[in-house]
């Protein structure tokens, strides 16, 4: 399909090098955006988690994204959204990306697949591989454009996000908050939403089950995610 409609917004995806998913929608209903008033959010694809943002908040939001198509598609969805005069959306590496003003909150559903086949789609591997923001990386970056009291929120699956704190904890990121995800029931943790700071703190872990069976979903990812999906 062409575009995907929630409650609030439509988004169009067929330039985008990926479709809205599962994990992008998670990501952008769990991060906490309640204090922040500037949002970053890197590999924002179609503009998916920056509109989720906009849509729950008053923040600034800014959205960059390397792939020119995606970065096109991203600010045709942001405007003819309600919220076009509160996101900005930049065609740039994060490596590149050096704004005036920190942001009190970074959200990333990133390229996570490292030493895996890439396929013959360029766009979509370099959307999923992490060549163009290997971890180390992102955590610099992250470091670098985050307010000192901000946070930084991602989704990675269960193998990778394990590396990834790690690294985030020898640049003084520290994991504070964990949302363990399994598809179903008898499914092994598939995916981790995870909160980061510079200042560490007891951590908090959760889990969330999407669904009970195929297509049924759970009370509790419903819960999540009902101010978006038009059929929660």
């Amino acid at each position: 399909m062409d575009y995907f409609d929630f409650k609030q917004f439509r988004v169009y995806q067929h330039k985008a090098a990926f479709k809205t998913g599962t994990d992008g929608v998670m990501l952008g209903a769990w991060a906490d955006a309640s204090s922040a008033s500037r949002v970053l959010d890197i590999g924002t694809g179609s503009g998916l988690i920056a509109l989720m943002i906009a849509q729950r908040t008053d923040a600034s939001i800014v959205g960059i994204e390397p792939d020119s198509l995606s970065c096109e598609q991203a600010r045709e969805n942001v405007e003819i959204s309600p919220w076009r005069d509160r996101i900005e959306i930049v065609d740039t590496r994060l490596q590149d990306y050096s704004p005036g003003d920190k942001f009190d909150l970074i959200v990333s559903n990133p390229p996570f697949f490292r030493q895996s086949l890439t396929g013959s789609d360029k766009r979509r591997a370099n959307a999923r591989h992490d060549y163009n923001i290997p971890g180390e990386e992102m955590v610099k970056a992250v470091s670098r454009l985050l307010a000192p009291a901000g946070k930084f929120c991602l989704i990675l699956p269960y193998a990778e996000a394990a590396i990834f704190i790690a690294e985030a904890a020898e640049t003084g990121l520290f994991c504070n908050k964990i949302l363990k995800v399994k598809p179903l029931p008898t499914s092994p943790v598939k995916r981790m939403l995870m909160e980061f700071a510079a200042l560490k703190s007891e951590l908090q872990q959760s889990f969330l089950t999407i669904e009970r069976e195929r297509h049924r979903y759970t009370g509790e990812y419903k819960k999540l995610t009902a101010d978006y999906y038009l059929y929660f």
